[in-house]
């Protein structure tokens, strides 16, 4: 398979020492004057700049594997894997998660086997390999480090976070270390919603967490090796995390100074990603999600609806949100080319905006004013994404928004009180 790109400019690289291996690879000594002058406008610094500043000096020597997609970029815009091949740290192969490794396939698609054209590194598909064919394909790549750096959107059920544990699974199996780049979480570190119950374990959700887990890809990375992995009698190897710079737990996405790459096609802007981990949910309703439309995620309707949704939304004043009311045309997705009404969803305040109770009085309210109109999708496949079927059962019941949030409140608290000691930042 040949993809045509768009050269990317390769990164200038900085030979020093290789860091310390461990659990954690943070403090990297004192910068250079040309890694302050790398930063440029950025205030947060991401691990894979901190290892770029000094010309990946930390992964040379190592048979290197990157799983790794568009968001895998420095300040200056480069891809890492680029960057890397620039430095003279070549890897021996490429792993692209769900869309691809260079971004070009829609949901629950993939780019394929490929050479890189830029690179010349060859390209694994792994979107969708379990554990023994991603460690079969570490194995024919000949890797004894996987590097994993992909941007999160901080919701159990985006499924980047998900190829990061079956990545550490299968690098287990065959003996490798795994170097996360750790990222900010964009939605800052605050936990929320339910627990997944692990009988509706699924590609969207694996494991055990809360749908907004408020953790980044270390400290999750973290949290697996010590929480699951063992449950499944692997033993977890080498960890190490390349931690974040100038970042705190309270910063959303637009305090950190950072270029917004889209990690998904339907994700196009932070705002997306502050309401995804409750909209996200409207993909097990007959609903639409907003694929199609130049807000995905923001833009919430079906055919048939009318102004009465959003009047009742207005009602009720919500915190950090207003709404709406929006008429709209998907042009792929659900409703392709008919006509939809609905409402678009727009932040007010992102610190006392709350995605998933909001997404829960939606749900409730177009229950109430819609009735003939509203339903979840067949397979219950919003089971999968909020974890379980209370959620679905509680509102097919009459539940209320404040009982049903209550619901979770007791294993919310429980989780956040186990991750704790997997979190690297205050």
């Amino acid at each position: 398979m040949t993809l045509n790109r768009r050269h990317l400019l390769a990164a200038g690289a900085l030979a020093v020492p290789a860091l310390t291996a461990g659990s954690s690879v943070a403090q990297a000594g004192p910068e250079t004057p040309a890694e302050s002058e790398s930063k440029g406008p950025s205030l947060t610094r991401t691990g894979a700049d901190v290892l770029a500043a000094r010309g990946w000096a930390a992964l040379s020597g190592r048979k290197l594997g990157v799983l790794s997609n568009p968001t895998g970029v420095l300040a200056s815009g480069d891809h890492i894997v680029d960057s890397m091949v620039a430095a003279g740290v070549r890897p021996l192969a490429a792993f692209g998660p769900e869309h691809g490794f260079r971004g070009s396939a829609q949901a629950g698609g993939s780019e394929g086997d490929y050479t890189d054209p830029r690179t010349g590194v060859p390209v694994y598909d792994a979107y969708g390999a379990d554990a023994t064919k991603l460690a079969g394909m570490f194995t024919k790549a000949g890797v004894d480090t996987v590097v994993f750096d992909i941007a999160d959107v901080g919701a159990r059920f985006y499924t980047y976070i998900w190829s990061l544990y079956t990545a550490m699974v299968a690098a287990a199996k065959v003996g490798a270390a795994v170097v996360v780049l750790d990222r900010p979480n964009p939605l800052g570190g605050k936990a929320a919603g339910p627990m997944l119950d692990p009988a509706y374990a699924s590609g969207v959700g694996r494991k055990p967490i809360v749908q907004q887990h408020g953790m980044t890809v270390g400290e999750l990375a973290r949290y697996f090796a010590a929480e699951f992995l063992p449950a499944e009698g692997v033993t977890p190897g080498k960890l190490e995390i390349v931690e974040v710079r100038d970042w705190r737990r309270d910063q959303l996405f637009d305090r950190t100074g950072l270029t917004w790459v889209p990690p998904s096609p339907n994700m196009p802007t932070p705002d997306t990603a502050l309401v995804y981990p409750g909209t996200g949910m409207f993909e097990g309703t007959v609903f639409s999600e907003g694929r199609g439309t130049t807000r995905p995620f923001e833009i919430i309707g079906a055919p048939g609806l009318d102004w009465r949704w959003r009047e009742k939304l207005g009602e009720l004043r919500l915190p950090g949100v207003k709404f709406r009311e929006a008429y709209f045309v998907p042009t792929f997705g659900k409703f392709v080319n008919e006509p939809c009404g609905g409402v678009q969803v727009t932040i007010t305040d992102p610190r006392a905006f709350d995605a998933i109770r909001t997404a829960v009085t939606m749900f409730v309210t177009a229950k109430q004013v819609h009735p003939d109109k509203f339903e979840w999708r067949p397979d219950n496949f919003l089971d999968k994404l909020s974890g379980s079927d209370r959620l679905r059962t509680m509102i097919d019941k009459g539940a209320g928004v404040d009982e049903i949030v209550g619901s979770w409140q007791a294993e919310l608290a429980e989780f956040d009180r186990k991750r704790r000691r997997h979190l690297l930042y205050r």
